[in-house]
């Protein structure tokens, strides 16, 4: 029994496949262990473990979590300790998001890979490993071209009187927020990233209107020009990108890709469905 989870700073996507190789799925929030103490991790793990003894009790879970927020050792042990202790026994692996979606979409062929989601990350994969990978800096000082990033720029422009009166007054219909509701929800509050990466949807929702576009594109050239052109390898392989921004603006991503002359391969929303396989093919080869 295999459950996998491939989580987000928002969302995590879990799959669990039983012996005959039928698979289940099964959403909760995000879980990072950057922004959420051991005890809090831990309870939202409590649903999981609930949701799959509802259906497999008596079952222990070989389980394989990628998720944000785990590249460091750190971060790790913090991950799998919370997982063992709501799992206890079983057999836990904790890797990156970033390797998970390297082997969803890479497989065993090398290429550069890029999450654009709530956050953003990106790394060089070898077709077994990461062997480069560059530091986003998060929604503060980075994630360029992230939905944080994207948020933070309309919001940072909203509050400056930079928006185009039309595109103001839709926003302020929408979303009834005065201007010190946006200040403490951002500096003040839980998830600042995800607050500012909510707006995304408004700018998709809004992206025939020429601002929104450019926008988007801009903050996909800042991705290009700050993490993927410093990759010495970016000329010779293609870019594959997973994450719900990605998926969502992938027309202007490939668009900015191809004047950057960069080589877009695979745009995915999630890379759920291919980390399944990819397990399944693995435990196929070592029977």
């Amino acid at each position: 029994m295999k459950l996998i989870a491939d989580s987000g700073s928002t969302k995590t996507d879990w799959r669990f496949i039983n012996p005959a190789g039928q698979i289940f799925p099964f959403s909760t929030q995000g879980l990072n262990p950057y922004f959420m103490s051991s005890s809090d991790l831990s309870l939202a793990l409590e649903e999981v473990s609930l949701h799959f003894k509802k259906h497999f009790d008596g079952l222990l879970p070989e389980i394989y979590f990628y998720g944000a927020g785990c590249g460091s050792g750190e971060n790790r042990d913090k991950m799998e300790s919370s997982i063992l202790n709501v799992f206890p026994g079983t057999s836990v692996s904790v890797e990156s998001d970033m390797l998970g979606a390297a082997r969803a979409l890479c497989g065993k062929e090398a290429g550069i890979v890029g999450i654009l989601g709530t956050g953003m990350n990106s790394c060089y994969y070898d077709g077994e490993k990461i062997s480069e990978q560059r530091t986003s800096l998060g929604f503060i000082l980075g994630d360029e071209g992230s939905g944080a990033y994207i948020g933070k720029q309309f919001l940072a422009a909203y509050l400056n009187d930079e928006i185009p009166p039309v595109l103001r007054n839709t926003f302020e219909q929408r979303f009834k927020l005065s201007n010190s509701e946006i200040l403490k929800k951002t500096y003040q509050e839980q998830f600042p990233n995800r607050f500012l990466a909510s707006f995304s949807k408004f700018i998709f929702q809004n992206i025939n209107d020429s601002y929104c576009s450019d926008l988007v594109a801009n903050a996909f050239r800042a991705f290009f020009d700050k993490h993927i052109c410093k990759y010495p390898q970016w000329k010779e392989h293609t870019l594959s990108c997973t994450g719900s921004v990605a998926f969502w603006f992938s027309n202007i991503l490939r668009r900015v890709g191809e004047e950057k002359g960069i080589q877009l391969g695979r745009v995915v929303e999630t890379p759920i469905a291919a980390l399944c396989l990819y397990y399944m093919d693995k435990s196929v080869n070592e029977e």
